[in-house]
């Protein structure tokens, strides 16, 4: 069985990518749209599904002497694959376009994710 602490890591880590996955298709598609923008938030959801992948790689953080590089290789990994995600979903004719949704969905998702952190977390003394 597994430790409530990875229960709790691993559903931190469900509800960052939904969150992501959620705000990123809010500013894309009302905040950012293209010329060309029709989507719903299904679409969305299945092509950053795959997008997230990477993420797995984030568990040879595990093993010492790797554990940052391995979470930064996977962190660039993701919101490069989130961009592919993003923009053809999305219809973008530019990747740049792309770009600025995954950078401010992504920054608002670890926002959120450091304020829910903060007030439901474990405190430090």
């Amino acid at each position: 069985l597994m430790g409530r602490n990875r229960c709790s890591t691993i559903l931190a880590a469900l509800l960052l990518w939904a969150s992501w996955a959620l705000l990123t298709f809010e500013v894309g598609a009302r905040l950012l749209p293209g010329r060309r923008t029709h989507t719903n938030t299904g679409e969305l959801l299945r092509t950053t599904g795959f997008a997230a992948a990477p993420g797995f790689f984030a568990l040879f953080g595990l093993f010492p002497g790797v554990t940052r590089s391995a979470l930064a290789v996977s962190i660039v990994w993701m919101i490069a694959a989130m961009v592919v995600a993003v923009r053809h979903p999305l219809d973008y004719e530019h990747v740049s376009r792309a770009i600025a949704v995954c950078v401010l969905g992504f920054t608002l998702a670890f926002a959120l994710a450091v304020v829910i952190g903060l007030a439901f977390g474990p405190s430090v003394r």
